[in-house]
């Protein structure tokens, strides 16, 4: 850990440093963006203001969270009942592959964004939905099924990551944590009624087709949004960079491997957002891959598994809208961090006792901490990035968090094939209770209006440019 963040105290805009010569030092390192489509001046930043194309870009959030809540009730049983499978690790492979891809493409997305624009390729992630749900209709064998995965981990990567994009891009800084707090929302409510949904067809048609139909609708609902009234939004943000005086539009971020840097270590509160993002993905990891098996051992059904699902999404989707305005007027840390600790502890109650109630009182203290830490730790990068590069800048965070999907399986099933699905399970909660710690210890204050001190890239530009 690097950062040597400026000393504590008032935020002094006279101190705020030359940004627009990172953005020329940077630009010498390739061309500039290419204009897209539209006027780049004109606009007008809030929620009011943009509510409509806010709310489809709310609308497609859903329908991405509709998309992945299929996969988690219908896909766990589909290994053991159609292709025979018992090794928990080789069940949960499917999420590693999806986390895996979906990191990666994290990143180029949010780099190409910042380029091309953000409607362009929220299309191309909608046509990486339709193989997934083909393949796994027609799969004869586990491995189509990791296939049909790496094509749901792009689309997941693309699309979620340009509907929140566009959101914190129309809305400015004022509302941020609001705008992905409803964006976190949609997508988690999308998740929830998608996994209820899914478990219903299962239990009254069978695993396939009829989930994966659903899917296909979803797809196609989506990418008519997109590709009809949805309009782009990159103009926003670099209308919102230039009005700050930090880089003119035509200016290129930095090159990726030094943003990569500096989200990664330079900054210890981006090092604190990253990890915190990367570990909580285990936990998802355990509701999406382990829970199903956890409790189909104890003989519950596949309805009341897409129920506790359901519970836990609702949960953290409904209450994302609250934290994120919370977050606007009590700051980004404290939310965070008690979220951090209360999904730990939903865990804990989840596994400790064998009681339905007490599982379902589990699954609505995990949903409660993820609505407090999940859209915020995004906000917290939305605040620290310059909006000319904030798309960069969240494929990173997006790049650690959704490792978290690629290594969680790994860890957690080689933990489960040794010892169990409950000794798994305990290994999350002592690894989220570690991150907690973690954020206390490192993670500064970023909302703009109470954090003591700049962004640590205004006191050293030189970690963003060669």
């Amino acid at each position: 850990m690097t950062d040597r963040e400026p000393p504590e105290g008032p935020p002094a805009r006279s101190r705020r440093p030359p940004t627009a010569a990172v953005g020329k030092a940077a630009g010498a390192t390739g061309p500039a963006a290419p204009a897209l489509p539209g006027p780049t001046t004109g606009h007008h930043l809030g929620l009011r203001e943009n509510w409509w194309q806010f709310s489809l870009y709310t609308l497609i959030t859903l329908l991405v969270g509709m998309t992945i809540g299929v996969e988690r009730v219908a896909l766990p049983p589909l290994a053991r009942h159609a292709f025979r499978i018992t090794s928990v690790l080789y069940t949960v492979s499917f999420l590693s592959a999806f986390g895996a891809v979906k990191a990666v493409m994290n990143l180029v997305s949010g780099r190409l964004s910042d380029r091309r624009g953000r409607k362009g390729v929220l299309l191309v992630g909608w046509a990486f939905a339709i193989p997934y749900a083909v393949l796994i209709i027609f799969a004869t064998a586990w491995w189509e099924v990791i296939v049909a995965n790496l094509f749901l981990g792009v689309n997941q990567a693309l699309t979620w990551t340009m509907s929140v994009t566009a959101k914190i891009d129309l809305v400015g800084p004022a509302n941020r944590g609001l705008a992905v707090g409803i964006d976190e929302s949609a997508g988690y409510v999308g998740v929830g009624v998608g996994g209820f949904v899914a478990g219903l067809l299962v239990s009254s048609y069978g695993l396939r087709p009829a989930p994966y139909l659903l899917a296909l609708g979803v797809v196609v609902a989506g990418a008519i949004v997109t590709l009809g009234p949805a309009r782009e939004t990159v103009h926003f943000a670099r209308m919102e960079s230039a009005a700050a005086g930090h880089s003119r539009p035509d200016e290129r971020a930095p090159r990726l491997r030094r943003l990569a840097a500096y989200m990664s270590w330079h900054d210890r509160s981006m090092l604190a957002i990253c990890q915190a993002g990367f570990v909580n993905k285990f936990a998802d990891t355990l509701v999406a891959a382990f829970f199903p098996l956890y409790l189909a051992q104890r003989g519950v059904s596949l309805a009341e598994v897409g129920l506790l699902v359901g519970v836990y999404a609702w949960v953290w989707g409904f209450g994302q809208v609250a934290a994120g305005a919370l977050a606007d007027r009590a700051g980004r840390k404290t939310p965070i961090t008690a979220g951090t600790f209360l999904v730990a502890g939903g865990l804990a109650l989840f596994v400790a006792t064998g009681d339905h109630a007490a599982w379902f009182a589990g699954a609505a203290l995990m949903g409660i901490g993820m609505a407090l830490a999940y859209p915020n730790l995004i906000t917290a990068v939305g605040d620290t990035a310059d909006p000319a590069w904030r798309g960069g800048a969240l494929g990173v965070y997006r790049l650690w968090r959704d490792g978290g999907y690629a290594v969680g399986p790994l860890v957690l099933g080689a933990i489960a094939a040794a010892d169990g699905i409950s000794a798994a399970i305990w290994a999350g909660v002592a690894l989220l209770g570690a991150s907690g710690l973690l954020l206390l210890a490192l993670l500064h204050e970023t909302h703009p209006h109470r954090r003591q001190g700049e962004p640590a890239w205004h006191a050293h530009p030189e970690w963003l440019v060669p």
